[in-house]
């Protein structure tokens, strides 16, 4: 997560993601000085973009490498006032109960593990009727055309690989559906935000493919079948394929979103993974929620 290549792809995902999660935030019934939490903030963009949409609002951001915080810290200066960052694990938030009317977490719980743990975390924090805001990215979602290597070769290998191989659920944008049902949360959505070589920059959409290619090729090299080398290939195939005009891309995003009915303590979920999603069963909201 400290990699300069997190830099550049935290920038690159916010000028992607951001004008279309944007119109999201209007179904949040907010109080004008509304405190909101960003919960693995990385270098601030948005949870600057969060401060400058709501003028009266408290921002917190927050964050576990010290050198994302001071580079939020140094771009957003102007924000100072009603936007602060600080060093916390989303684990263990030292916050007290019931403080914040939204809370985020954004690319955030498809790279840790026990995802529930965190969520349950999030919801502490969360005031009665306040809402949490989730994107937890899900790796079977992605679609390129096919190609020398096909990358549908490795989207299929190497996230049923290497998150068993981490403990991370890298199919998490299907799965933290039911963590919110189970966790009785109320008028729960899923949205989707479309990164496609239409509503996207095809430069924007690169820089990502790019910064995923120079922070994750080694570390799949070293869990999965597929090679370093194998997987900078692959990573460069999806980018010649979002370059090119005459071709199609698309990353599609789950935004989960959900409202916190009561003030009870939250419920307990089993340890989160593949094994404990076929085996789980689902348990009705306190009401119905939508997705």
């Amino acid at each position: 997560m400290a990699d300069e290549s997190m830099v550049r792809n935290l920038d690159a995902q916010a000028r992607a993601i951001w004008p279309q999660e944007l119109p999201l935030f209007a179904r949040y019934a907010l109080p004008p000085e509304a405190n909101i939490l960003d919960a693995g903030c990385g270098t601030g963009e948005i949870s600057s973009r969060i401060a400058e949409l709501y003028p009266q609002a408290r921002v917190l951001g927050v964050d576990i490498v010290d050198e994302h915080l001071a580079l939020a810290r140094a771009r957003y200066a102007r924000l100072a006032g009603r936007l602060r960052f600080e060093h916390q694990s989303v684990f263990d938030l030292a916050l007290g109960d019931e403080q914040f009317d939204l809370v985020l977490c954004r690319h955030v719980l498809h790279s840790i593990p026990q995802m529930d743990r965190v969520i349950n975390e999030l919801l502490r924090v969360t005031r009665t009727g306040g809402y949490i805001h989730l994107i937890p990215e899900d790796y079977g979602m992605l679609h390129f055309q096919s190609g020398e290597p096909d990358p549908r070769d490795f989207w299929h290998e190497v996230p049923a690989t290497m998150g068993p191989a981490t403990g991370v659920d890298l199919f998490a944008g299907r799965n933290v559906y039911g963590v919110l049902r189970r966790l009785g949360l109320v008028e729960i959505k899923v949205d989707y935000v479309i990164v496609d070589t239409l509503r996207t920059e095809r430069e924007t959409f690169a820089a990502i493919l790019e910064a995923w290619r120079d922070g994750y090729a080694g570390p799949i090299g070293e869990v999965t079948a597929v090679t370093e080398e194998s997987a900078i290939a692959y990573f460069n195939a999806m980018i010649v394929n979002v370059r090119d005009p005459q071709k199609y891309a698309v990353w599609m995003l789950p935004v989960v979103s959900g409202q916190k009915a009561c003030a009870c303590p939250a419920a307990s979920v089993a340890p989160y993974g593949a094994e404990a999603v076929n085996q789980s069963k689902p348990v009705a909201a306190s009401a119905p929620g939508a997705a």
